[in-house]
């Protein structure tokens, strides 16, 4: 609904009733649109909160004075020290400075330029001048047509990981003391792709402990068509001329025969005077996944929320109550509650957070009138938590006076999988 204050403001502009109306209908049509884009925002935010420290996007402009910055997360302005409105429509030149490397700003609008992504890292200086080394992760974003129209950058302030690097160059310092917090995972191997030591997140990711992974080849830890791939990195001679910024796809096969999807980099360093390689190691699974939620939400309704803390419910109205007519797997996981306890006329009243009942109504109204609507909101469960969930439901096409929705939980439970 608009506020009060708004909705003086267009009567005050109309030049009459009618004009009045058709000014209240584009406002709330602008209104309902914007909602829905914060809900998908809040979503995939939601759901790479865990593993970047920043995201931000920005338009397709590269000349002077470069890309506009059309959004950032509460995380940017947490690493960088800039609010949201002080960076909005400005370019993220204001990160740079003396120290920020112009080869690798080169190459970043090299890859750009192509469409193509890039991965790198240099110095960028939070508000206050301080400075930080940035490890960015960029993305083209595209509309329905496969063109590109906007870049996603999602960042990681990598200075104390860079600090423990440098320290294990110089003394025998305990693995698993430098990386226990990290977010990546890492291993040393010996030149010829020997395994001699990784920190926790590696060995969690691939399911071994220390003693299983110590004198097996990096290869090995690889399903068969993979193998030449990963081989080709400790071919002879071919280590001094990997690039430490150049990112490899690698896919490991856990202990249990699961895959895992990485992303990798390799670099020589040195460790009591000999030659090592640091091979640093993300698991590519999860960003993925985001993506792939995002790709495919305008396509395939019924395949977009299959998680286990997610649920698709199909439900019509009589007069003026909802009627919750079927609901799938994944409720009582979410809820607490089974499907029977929440069917028939106003079945899902007992789930809904007192709070937010008004919001609901609303969100229901426009799809009873026939458009699809997304709303975030806050449920009850029966053990009387409360968890923040998205809801998106539309007219089912197949069924007339029918209408199906989806409820998935926005919170840090967000991509749990089955």
């Amino acid at each position: 609904m608009l506020d009060n204050k708004l909705l003086s403001t267009l009567k005050s502009l109309a030049k009459d009733d009618a004009s009045f109306a058709k000014l209240k209908e584009l406002f709330e049509r602008e209104r309902s649109e914007k909602e829905s884009y914060e809900s998908y925002l809040d979503l995939l935010e939601s759901a790479v909160r865990n593993d970047y420290d920043s995201i931000l996007v920005t338009d397709l402009e590269l000349n002077k004075p470069g890309p506009r910055i059309c959004y950032v997360n509460d995380g940017f302005e947490k690493m960088t020290g800039y609010t949201r409105d002080e960076v909005i429509g400005k370019t993220p030149r204001i990160l740079q400075g003396e120290k920020t490397d112009r080869k690798t700003l080169d190459r970043l609008r090299e890859n750009l330029e192509k469409g193509n992504s890039f991965f790198g890292q240099t110095v960028n200086y939070r508000k206050d001048g301080s400075e930080y080394i940035n490890q960015w992760d960029i993305h083209p974003l595209t509309n329905r047509k496969g063109e590109v129209t906007h870049w996603v950058s999602y960042q990681h302030d990598i200075t104390e990981r860079k600090r423990s690097e440098k320290k294990i160059m110089d003394t025998n310092t305990d693995f698993d003391d430098l990386f226990e917090e990290s977010k990546k995972a890492y291993a040393d191997l010996d030149t010829d792709g020997t395994l001699l030591d990784s920190n926790k997140a590696f060995r969690q990711m691939l399911g071994y402990v220390q003693e299983e992974l110590s004198g097996s080849k990096l290869w090995e830890l690889t399903p068969s068509n993979a193998v030449a791939n990963v081989k080709a990195v400790f071919s002879e001679g071919t280590l001094e001329d990997v690039n430490p910024d150049n990112q490899f796809k690698i896919m490991f096969r856990r202990k249990n025969g699961m895959p895992v999807q990485a992303d990798a980099t390799f670099r020589p360093i040195s460790v009591d005077g000999k030659k090592r390689v640091r091979a640093t190691v993300s698991n590519a699974s999860m960003k993925k996944n985001v993506l792939e939620i995002l790709k495919k939400r305008n396509t395939g309704f019924d395949k977009i929320f299959e998680r286990k803390n997610d649920f698709t419910y199909g439900f019509s109205f009589s007069n003026s109550d909802m009627v919750i007519d079927w609901i799938s797997e994944g409720f009582e996981a979410l809820t607490g509650y089974t499907p029977e306890e929440c069917k028939g006329k106003n079945g899902f009243s007992k789930i809904i957070h007192p709070d937010d009942h008004k919001l609901l109504d609303e969100h229901y109204a426009k799809i009873k009138n026939g458009k699809s609507a997304t709303l975030t909101f806050r449920i009850q469960t029966k053990d009387g938590s409360v968890n923040k969930v998205m809801d998106y439901s539309k007219p089912d096409a197949e069924k007339q006076d029918s209408y199906k929705g989806a409820f998935i939980a926005a919170g840090k439970e967000a991509l749990k999988t089955v």
